[in-house]
């Protein structure tokens, strides 16, 4: 167990999760925070009672050595591209893990869709999981991403990492309605871009040119630029009211502005093809409604060709590392 804030990544054995892996090392680098891997498995069941004991024991180290193996070529692997690198082995559901261990960490990491790793293990259901119920942010890295865009011109940055270099950050948006949920994620988009020294663009959507435009029960014509330019406004205020509050910012720090026509989620999407993250807010409450994230988180999830980082509406707003302690009136209030 780690006791330090730093980056929890889990791993499984799949390309995807190794991916995850160079992800949370490249992030860990540039927030100065270390890295700890785990690698979560469960005993198999044997049913048949007449089964010999020595057989049953040989299945359980035959999963352990497994699982530790994962472990090392995941550590080694760290410890290649420079960062400091602690992990262990744990038995139990690997969601259910990590969101123990998440307790601990500033930022959870885990790939998406792992297979053909270690015990066929899939990242998809844990990827589901864990942004749900995690005790910090957690960052969703899809199996295919390779963190290099179209037009990266591999310029060197301060902390060594070219822009052309695998997950670099160098864009990011973040969606904004008014909520506690997306009020805490932007807190947490402008720590990133503010580390990164990154561009962000904020953005309001609202599909308002289209049959399924929230004002259709509307008479008359609509002036859509209008209702387009009042979202940008409100995102304005909610920008300003976050910048106002701080004191971490470089001088020349600016959000981009956007109201748009569309929904959050398909917008996100396809912003996803061109940016490096996404930060979206989780509106999940304890109870059954807290096994669900939003529907916007969930599409984004599915569907995102870049990493996408879920912070949760409970979480406390922090420092830039990530602070996740739980603000007790809101816990209470959920």
């Amino acid at each position: 167990m780690f006791h330090e804030k730093g980056i929890l990544v889990g791993v499984d054995g799949s390309d995807s999760a190794f991916n995850a892996l160079n992800w949370a090392v490249a992030e860990a680098k540039v927030r100065g925070l270390g890295v700890y891997i785990a690698c979560a498995y469960s005993l198999p069941r044997f049913g048949g009672s007449s089964m010999d004991a020595a057989y049953v024991e040989l299945g359980k180290n035959a999963v352990r050595e497994g699982a530790e193996a994962v472990l090392n070529d995941a550590l080694k692997h760290a410890e290649d591209l420079g960062a400091e690198v602690q992990g262990s082995v744990e038995v139990g559901d690997p969601a259910g893990v990590l969101v123990e261990l998440s307790k601990q960490a500033a930022l959870a990491v885990v790939g998406t869709r792992g297979r053909g790793g270690f015990a066929e293990r899939l990242l998809g259901t844990v990827s589901t999981a864990l942004p749900v119920h995690a005790h910090c942010p957690t960052v969703v890295v899809p199996g295919h991403y390779t963190g290099v865009r179209a037009n990266d011109d591999g310029v060197t940055l301060e902390h060594g990492l070219p822009v052309a270099s695998p997950h670099h950050i160098g864009q990011i948006v973040v969606g904004v309605d008014g909520s506690d949920a997306s009020k805490v994620a932007l807190h947490r988009a402008v720590d990133e871009a503010v580390a990164w020294g990154a561009h962000l663009t904020a953005f309001s959507s609202m599909p308002v040119a289209t049959g399924t435009s929230l004002f259709a029960w509307a008479p008359g014509q609509i002036d859509h630029t209008a209702v387009l330019a009042e979202l940008e406004a409100e995102v304005g205020h909610a920008v300003d009211e976050e910048l106002s509050g701080r004191s971490d910012l470089p001088e020349d720090f600016q959000v981009e502005l956007h109201g748009l026509d569309g929904t959050p989620s398909a917008l996100l999407v396809e912003f996803s093809s061109q940016v490096d993250l996404i930060v979206v807010g989780s509106r999940g409450r304890g109870g059954f409604s807290g096994l669900l994230l939003g529907s916007t988180s969930q599409a984004v999830l599915h569907h995102a060709r870049c990493p996408v980082m879920v912070v949760p509406a409970r979480l406390k707003d922090g420092p830039a590392c990530g602070g996740c302690d739980q603000e007790a009136a809101a816990a209470k209030a959920e």
